[in-house]
């Protein structure tokens, strides 16, 4: 079931980068283009995520577990860290470059277009050197008991 679900929310995330234009490099480079002939759709399809997702986390995280797993998996960490502002600078570096994010990346390997097949192989290297560098740290220790003290 948890397959299915999983499907059924990938089918409508591609829809709706679809449906938005967001799988155009070009869109995404004309929301750049702050100075130039700038197209904000990109922040409409922005603030309707944010529509659909506060409410969606705020019902998640009042469940005392999930419908589809054993138990909710909320990051441990909070706050914002060396790690978490260099991984965000390089997301941004390149979304700006290229015109794509991880998700129309992997739509537009539909195409076989050579500069989309470079973008997602390069994406996937990141994903594994950023595994490879969190297998060699140390384990960040549980913060659970720490949570569960601060609230009393």
């Amino acid at each position: 079931m948890l397959m299915i679900a999983s499907l059924f929310c990938g089918l409508i995330f591609g829809w709706g980068l679809l449906l938005s234009g967001m799988m155009q490099p070009a869109k995404v480079m004309a929301f750049l283009d702050i100075f130039g002939a700038w197209d904000p759709s990109l922040a409409v399809v922005m603030a309707a995520a944010l529509a659909v997702s506060v409410p969606g986390f705020a019902l998640a995280k009042r469940r005392e577990r999930p419908i589809l797993a054993t138990k909710s998996l909320w990051p441990a960490k909070v706050g914002i860290d060396r790690e978490l502002a260099t991984g965000a600078a390089l997301f941004g570096v390149g979304w700006g470059l290229v015109g794509l994010c991880p998700g129309p990346a992997l739509e537009n390997l539909a195409t076989l277009s050579p500069r989309v097949v470079a973008v997602v192989a390069a994406m996937a290297a990141g994903m594994v050197l950023g595994d490879v560098r969190q297998k060699r740290r140390p384990p960040i220790r549980d913060e659970e008991p720490v949570r569960a003290a601060a609230d009393g």
